[in-house]
């Protein structure tokens, strides 16, 4: 299955992932970003294009019996929309968060004064449309729509409101945690989404949607 931690820069999500490389069997971890990163501003057919290209590599762990936990800033709206998104045997999104004080502070210790104000403010503006996409599929749904590339399948769940039960956001807050206190919470999350996967529970295992997928989306 795959297991996507998301949220914006700064709350730790990357340095979580690889924290449980060793402490999970059958699992491999990835970060989205590893394949290279345009310069700003980026569009948002890179990251498009780049949610599919996890979602095919998912799946090649997938016919390999491995679990991939990606850490990125895909939200869970995108990654539905990928178009081989529906051949995944099961989907898990967590949003990991931070309150923004504590983003700016680590944005700075960080990247060393990479960033200016506007940037930071920027990061902080995404993180709080996360938080809102992570309630409510119908919260802002723009902001990754316009300008999307078009074999994006956003009517996949465009329709649905914050009581479907496919629409499940995990939150873990690191606010003022400490890293071992975050790993854990992280770990439990992995594991109770694989036992759901196992047991028949996942919110959002293969089949969520009626949709089948051209058989080029997984073999092109």
């Amino acid at each position: 299955m795959l297991l996507k931690l998301t949220g914006s820069s700064g709350a730790g999500k990357t340095t979580l992932a690889f924290a449980l490389a060793d402490r999970l069997d059958g699992v491999v971890v990835h970060e989205f970003d590893e394949v290279g990163v345009p310069d700003p501003p980026i569009p948002p057919h890179w990251r498009n294009h780049m949610t599919e290209m996890w979602v095919r590599r998912a799946l090649e762990y997938q016919d390999r019996g491995m679990d991939l936990l990606l850490s990125g800033n895909s939200p869970l709206g995108e990654v539905l929309a990928a178009p081989s998104a529906p051949l995944l045997n099961g989907t898990a999104v967590c949003l990991i968060d931070v309150a923004d004080q504590d983003r700016r502070h680590r944005l700075a210790a960080r990247d060393g004064g990479r960033w200016d104000q506007a940037a930071t403010d920027a990061f902080c503006g995404w993180a709080a449309w996360h938080r809102g996409h992570a309630r409510d599929p119908r919260f802002r749904p723009d902001v990754i729509i316009d300008g999307s590339w078009p074999e994006m399948v956003w009517r996949r769940w465009t329709t649905w409101t914050a009581e479907d039960p496919r629409w499940r956001t995990h939150l873990i807050d690191t606010t003022g945690q400490s890293l071992a206190t975050s790993v854990n919470q992280v770990e439990r999350w992995v594991t109770e989404q694989r036992e759901a996967h196992r047991s028949g529970r996942l919110a959002l295992p293969r089949g969520w949607t009626d949709e089948t997928p051209r058989p080029t989306d997984h073999d092109a």
